[in-house]
């Protein structure tokens, strides 16, 4: 009886494909094994001022490293911080593109060594971070006062407006250039002599305020954006003083001061010329006392 050629000819063909498709399934297997080892990164941050932008997030790594990738909405992703053993990752470059958009980014773990001994084919673990949109979330700096100064009853302050890192044109943008009408000043102000404190707003950089004359006033600033519901208030400037009485003590001294020496200098001026003159007189008379008397 004639054996079928094709029955026996299949089944190395279908010990191939076995071997094959357990060799896959042990790859996968292998491969989420070694990727249930790996710590996932968690408790994922957004650390922002004045738009400089740094995602920070735990734990230290101990066997495995991490990549960053940011993308904005509907966007692609864009490696970041690629294989690092930080924690932290400054992505300011991305989001200063345009701080209107809402971000995402995600921290994937590899294991130690990926590149070299690791197979790409299988997805590293990742924990996304919260949304960003740094025109709403990033905080706002501590302002700084420019110049102050106190005339009569006059208090005229300015407040420095602080570059940022977003870029028009090649330039690099202040707070102002980016939130124009949005950001306002708050002028916290009372006499050095009193806790009482007053406040004044401006939506420029400068305060002219009325005082009283002959008072000295302390005073800080405070950026604020009310059109947002979080984050609407920076941290105070630091306190200034201004020294009015002590500056017209300083001059009403340095006149005194001044018409003193005058006054000292003419007295030893006097001095110098009349002991000049008795001396020159003494001379004169010991001349005239021995010349001697002619003699008919």
């Amino acid at each position: 009886m004639t054996t079928p050629v094709g029955h026996h000819a299949s089944r190395p063909e279908a010990a191939v494909a076995l071997t094959l498709l357990l060799g896959w399934v042990l790859a996968q297997v292998a491969g989420a094994a070694g990727a249930a080892d790996i710590v996932v990164a968690y408790n994922l941050t957004w650390k922002s001022t004045n738009f400089k932008t740094i995602l920070e997030w735990e734990p230290k790594p101990i066997n495995h490293i991490y990549s960053v990738q940011i993308s904005p909405r509907l966007g692609d992703w864009k490696n970041k911080c690629f294989h690092t053993t930080a924690t932290e990752c400054d992505v300011t470059d991305e989001i200063v593109k345009n701080v209107n958009q809402t971000y995402t980014a995600r921290v994937l773990s590899y294991p130690a060594g990926y590149g070299h001994t690791s197979s790409s084919d299988v997805e590293p673990p990742f924990t996304n971070s919260p949304e960003l949109t740094p025109y709403l979330d990033t905080n706002l700096g501590q302002p700084t006062i420019q110049s102050f100064e106190q005339v009569g009853t006059k208090l005229n302050v300015t407040v420095q407006d602080a570059r940022t890192l977003v870029r028009m044109n090649g330039a690099f943008l202040s707070l102002r250039d980016v939130f124009g009408e949005d950001l306002t000043y708050t002028l916290y102000y009372w006499k050095a002599s009193s806790t009482g404190k007053k406040t004044a707003k401006t939506n420029t950089n400068e305060f002219l305020i009325d005082v009283d004359e002959g008072e000295n006033y302390c005073f800080t600033v405070q950026a604020v954006i009310s059109s947002r519901r979080t984050n609407q208030k920076s941290p105070e400037s630091p306190a200034e003083c201004s020294s009015q009485g002590r500056g017209i003590f300083r001059e009403l001294f340095f006149i005194i001061g001044t018409v003193v020496s005058m006054v000292i200098l003419f007295i030893i001026v006097v001095l110098v010329s009349c002991l000049y003159k008795c001396r020159k007189a003494r001379v004169r008379r010991t001349g005239k006392e021995s010349t001697p008397l002619n003699v008919p």
